[in-house]
């Protein structure tokens, strides 16, 4: 899981399911002339089915961002799933609200309840179409200083200036990253130099020999390094050591 390919719609839905849970233990009605303290938590049905509901949604939702690929169950996919339970505890949330009764009067806990229900929905509806919520909830490292092509920098994977695995074997000193590029000290071909690069949002890497299936997934916030370009395409390798095709590289940044 990767929390860094998480969006600020994201980071709304997580608020809201804080919010929508914090509200199911405050007192849901008032009733002239009575004091009485009743929360969503005497009724399992309001409880789990209609506050717990919208959480469980937001929880799908963030889960499904998170994974490297889309995950379905039962035919379902995770994020559409997580979308329908929003949007139906907010609507019944609605009606608690209007309809509470001869004699009673809806409380702190049904009225922040149903607002933190409704902000989910939305955010959860609104985050595909609206570029602003589109936006990284974690912004990308800075990239550090450049290393010399072949050097063998400090630290670990993940972002520029990181320790590079050699393709398909383990990291030796002064040998050159990857099997099919230059040795030490010699230029690239061309006039293609490598550089590190961060993606805007998830993006499938394609293998090396054409085929369609996707195999891996380029996530936003962390630091791929390009080995090679084939036309519009780069050749780039992931963080456990795959090499593939980068079809897409409209709005990448560079390192």
């Amino acid at each position: 899981m990767n929390i860094r390919s998480l969006t600020r719609g994201d980071g709304v839905v997580i608020g809201a399911a804080v919010l929508l849970f914090i509200a199911s233990f405050l007192n849901l009605y008032s009733v002239s002339g009575f004091d009485i303290d009743v929360n969503a938590w005497d009724s399992l049905g309001t409880g789990l089915g209609v506050f717990m509901g919208g959480v469980i949604g937001a929880a799908l939702i963030v889960v499904n961002r998170c994974l490297p690929q889309p995950r379905k169950v039962a035919g379902l996919d995770l994020g559409v799933a997580g979308v329908a339970f929003s949007v139906l505890s907010a609507w019944t949330l609605f009606w608690y609200l209007v309809d509470s009764g001869k004699n009673t009067s809806p409380a702190a806990g049904l009225i922040l309840g149903f607002i933190a229900a409704l902000v989910l929905a939305g955010a959860a509806i609104a985050t595909p179409l609206v570029p602003a919520l589109q936006a990284a909830l974690i912004p990308a490292p800075k990239p550090a200083a450049p290393q010399p092509y072949g050097a063998q920098p400090p630290g670990g994977y993940g972002y520029p200036g990181a320790q590079q695995q050699p393709y398909g074997g383990q990291p030796q000193p002064g040998q050159p990253y990857g099997a099919q590029q230059p040795q030490q000290g010699q230029p690239p071909a061309g006039d293609f130099s490598p550089f590190w690069f961060a993606v805007p949002v998830p993006r499938p890497l394609f293998a090396e020999d054409g085929s369609p299936t996707p195999i891996a997934e380029l996530a936003p916030g962390t630091w791929y390094l390009a080995v090679e370009q084939r036309g519009p395409a780069l050749v780039a390798q992931t963080q456990d050591g795959r090499r593939g095709v980068l079809q897409d590289t409209s709005g990448i940044q560079r390192g």
